[in-house]
């Protein structure tokens, strides 16, 4: 397979750092490397002192699925850390950033059977095939250096199951999946974490519940258009419980909350900063391979087959009466998500597809895994809401080579919170040093 690339002819300095961008014209369909081919965004990071020195690569995987890698501003958190020895390459994986980003307008011109065949092309088997693609090409005939962050995680262990030959070392921080585990397993499991980080959230700020019950009441009393032009319902507003599992998530959605609905002349009204707000603090309309693909990250020859949806049923306490206490939801994509969002509307007969889709190749050799010498650094949080720790432990325990430090220090988010602390403790675990 040969692919193409072009490089920006000048560096661009960022607070410090110089920056180089890389396109790469790669295949949609790996099966197929002479048919479609797709751009691949990735933005290369060396310190000023460095850029004549041949340093190792140190690729990081961005969680999601369906999120660019970070836009960096400032020498800052594990990039500082990082840059001390390599040079940090940030992948927009395939169908985000400005990697032939996917939305309904991309996918406007194939209908819905095109849609769902293009889409399945865009998991962690295809993310760690381009990222093989590419280090062909930056480091030609040496191994590189991986981080995986969340879905990123499970990049890795993609990596480390069809081709460990191009790393020279791992690490994964809030994101070790299960080998085998379905989609239905993990989230009988992950609503249980959604349901302690409500109690969390309700015993930390007193009042939110009858913040919520007002807000609630007036919803259903009035249609209520947000931002972006959808209707807010109470379904929609449960979704902001995907915040409440990161670290300071907690406090921007009660400070929101706080906001919601103000007195005027004509009565209570729903503040525009809330509406515009709301909006900002969910993805779905922005990212929406997000919503397209998260559940078939779990998926190896077998359907998901909306897994949330049906194992929500289990925890009825999460449908909301009228009078009842008020749940967050969590990391979960529902069906009526389609109807209710203004741009997942145009893709939901693809979603539906995807969601009966019962092909799904297998992500992960577990006889390669075991046998695995690359050495691999984890950090697990104990209190993570998106990951089961107990299936975080189970896989660490099938993989060769792995290490890890349980922490209950962070929450998901950690590395965004204090990454330059925690990518050095992991560099430290791989390197042999014994953690206090």
């Amino acid at each position: 397979m040969q692919s193409e690339t072009t490089q920006a002819t000048q560096l661009i300095t960022l607070a410090g750092v110089l920056a180089r961008k890389h396109n790469f014209s790669l295949p949609l369909d790996y099966s197929q490397a002479d048919g479609e081919q797709i751009l691949v965004f990735a933005r290369e990071l060396t310190l000023p002192e460095n850029v004549a020195k041949q340093l190792p690569y140190l690729v990081f995987f961005q969680g999601g699925p369906g999120f660019g890698a970070m836009r960096p501003a400032a020498n800052g958190g594990w990039i500082k850390r990082a840059l001390k020895e390599y040079k940090v390459l940030l992948l927009d994986q395939r169908g985000t950033g400005l990697s032939t980003p996917i939305n309904y307008l991309s996918l406007q011109h194939l209908d819905a059977a095109g849609q769902a065949e293009y889409l399945s092309h865009f998991r962690a088997d295809n993310i760690v095939r381009d990222a093989e693609a590419i280090r062909a090409q930056l480091s030609p005939g040496s191994p590189w250096s991986i981080l995986g962050q969340s879905f990123g995680g499970f990049c890795v262990l993609r990596y480390l199951s069809a081709a460990p030959e191009g790393l020279l070392e791992a690490y994964i921080t809030g994101g070790i999946p299960s080998l085998s585990r379905s989609a239905e397993e993990v989230y009988r499991a992950t609503y249980l974490r959604v349901l302690a980080k409500n109690r969390d959230f309700f015993a930390r700020f007193p009042d939110a519940g009858e913040l919520i019950a007002k807000l609630v009441t007036y919803l259903q009393d009035n249609e209520v258009l947000l931002a972006t032009g959808e209707r807010l319902t109470v379904e929609m507003l449960q979704l902001l419980g995907i915040n409440i599992g990161m670290e300071q998530g907690g406090e921007s959605v009660y400070y929101l909350l706080e906001q919601a609905l103000i007195e005027t002349q004509n009565g209570t009204r729903l503040n525009p900063l809330f509406a515009a707000q709301f909006s900002g603090m969910l993805d779905y309309n922005t990212n929406p391979l997000f919503a397209l693909l998260h559940e078939s990250i779990y998926c190896q020859q077998a359907a998901s087959g909306w897994a949330a949806h049906r194992v929500r049923q289990q925890y009825p306490e999460f449908n909301y009466l009228s009078g009842e206490p008020f749940l967050f939801t969590g990391e979960m994509i529902y069906p009526w998500m389609f109807e209710q969002f203004n741009n997942l509307k145009p893709l939901q007969a693809a979603a539906e597809l995807l969601a009966a889709k019962d092909d799904w190749p297998a992500l992960y050799d577990a006889g390669q895994l075991k046998q695995n010498r690359v050495p691999v650094a984890a950090a697990i949080y104990s209190e993570d809401m998106f990951v089961e720790m107990r299936y975080s432990l189970e896989t660490a325990a099938q993989v060769g080579n792995l290490k890890y430090w349980l922490t209950s220090e962070y929450e998901h988010n950690g590395i965004r919170m204090d990454g330059e602390q925690i990518l050095d403790r992991l560099i430290a675990l791989n390197r042999g040093a014994r953690l206090r």
